[in-house]
Protein backbone atom coordinates (compact mmCIF):
# COMPACT_ATOMS: atom_id res chain seq x y z
CA UNK A 1 0.00 0.00 0.00
CA UNK A 2 2.83 2.37 0.89
CA UNK A 3 4.57 1.64 -2.43
CA UNK A 4 1.38 2.44 -4.33
CA UNK A 5 1.09 5.83 -2.61
CA UNK A 6 4.73 6.66 -3.36
CA UNK A 7 4.28 5.69 -7.02
CA UNK A 8 1.13 7.82 -7.29
CA UNK A 9 2.86 10.80 -5.66
CA UNK A 10 5.83 10.49 -8.04
CA UNK A 11 3.48 10.33 -11.03
CA UNK A 12 1.66 13.47 -9.91
CA UNK A 13 4.93 15.32 -9.37
CA UNK A 14 6.29 14.32 -12.77
CA UNK A 15 3.07 15.38 -14.48
CA UNK A 16 3.19 18.76 -12.76
CA UNK A 17 6.78 19.34 -13.82
CA UNK A 18 6.31 18.52 -17.49
CA UNK A 19 6.57 21.35 -19.99
CA UNK A 20 3.37 22.57 -21.63
CA UNK A 21 2.82 21.75 -25.27
CA UNK A 22 4.74 24.14 -27.52
CA UNK A 23 2.90 26.61 -29.70
CA UNK A 24 2.10 25.14 -33.09
CA UNK A 25 1.75 27.08 -36.32
CA UNK A 26 -2.00 26.42 -36.28
CA UNK A 27 -2.40 27.62 -32.68
CA UNK A 28 -0.45 30.78 -33.48
CA UNK A 29 -2.65 31.39 -36.52
CA UNK A 30 -5.75 31.02 -34.36
CA UNK A 31 -4.42 33.37 -31.67
CA UNK A 32 -2.97 36.57 -33.20
CA UNK A 33 -2.17 38.06 -29.78
CA UNK A 34 0.01 35.07 -28.89
CA UNK A 35 1.68 35.30 -32.30
CA UNK A 36 2.47 38.95 -31.62
CA UNK A 37 3.96 38.02 -28.22
CA UNK A 38 6.11 35.25 -29.70
CA UNK A 39 7.37 37.49 -32.50
CA UNK A 40 8.33 40.17 -29.97
CA UNK A 41 10.08 37.56 -27.83
CA UNK A 42 12.02 36.28 -30.86
CA UNK A 43 12.99 39.83 -31.82
CA UNK A 44 14.16 40.67 -28.29
CA UNK A 45 16.13 37.48 -27.60
CA UNK A 46 16.17 34.89 -30.37
CA UNK A 47 18.63 32.64 -28.53
CA UNK A 48 16.39 32.35 -25.47
CA UNK A 49 13.19 31.84 -27.50
CA UNK A 50 14.81 29.16 -29.63
CA UNK A 51 14.94 28.46 -33.33
CA UNK A 52 11.97 26.09 -33.33
CA UNK A 53 9.53 28.58 -31.78
CA UNK A 54 10.77 31.47 -33.91
CA UNK A 55 10.50 29.38 -37.07
CA UNK A 56 6.90 28.43 -36.18
CA UNK A 57 6.10 32.11 -35.58
CA UNK A 58 7.66 33.05 -38.92
CA UNK A 59 5.64 30.34 -40.71
CA UNK A 60 2.42 31.51 -39.03
CA UNK A 61 3.16 35.10 -40.06
CA UNK A 62 3.86 33.98 -43.62
CA UNK A 63 0.59 32.05 -43.77
CA UNK A 64 -1.35 35.02 -42.41
CA UNK A 65 0.18 37.28 -45.04
CA UNK A 66 0.19 34.92 -48.03
CA UNK A 67 -2.98 33.01 -47.24
CA UNK A 68 -3.44 29.38 -48.16
CA UNK A 69 -0.81 29.52 -50.86
CA UNK A 70 -3.19 29.53 -53.82
CA UNK A 71 -1.28 31.14 -56.68
CA UNK A 72 -2.61 34.29 -58.28
CA UNK A 73 -4.16 33.56 -61.65
CA UNK A 74 -5.27 36.72 -63.40
CA UNK A 75 -8.28 36.71 -65.70
CA UNK A 76 -7.44 36.63 -69.41
CA UNK A 77 -7.54 40.06 -71.06
CA UNK A 78 -10.96 40.95 -72.44
CA UNK A 79 -11.27 41.55 -76.15
CA UNK A 80 -11.46 45.24 -76.95
CA UNK A 81 -14.84 46.39 -78.33
CA UNK A 82 -13.17 49.10 -80.44
CA UNK A 83 -10.85 46.67 -82.23
CA UNK A 84 -11.15 46.89 -86.04
CA UNK A 85 -13.02 44.03 -87.69
CA UNK A 86 -11.75 42.57 -90.97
Amino acid sequence: MKTLLIAAACTVLLAACSKPNPDTVESLLANPERLKEVRAQCKADHAEAGDALCNRAAEATRRRFMGSGTPYTPAPPAASASAPKD
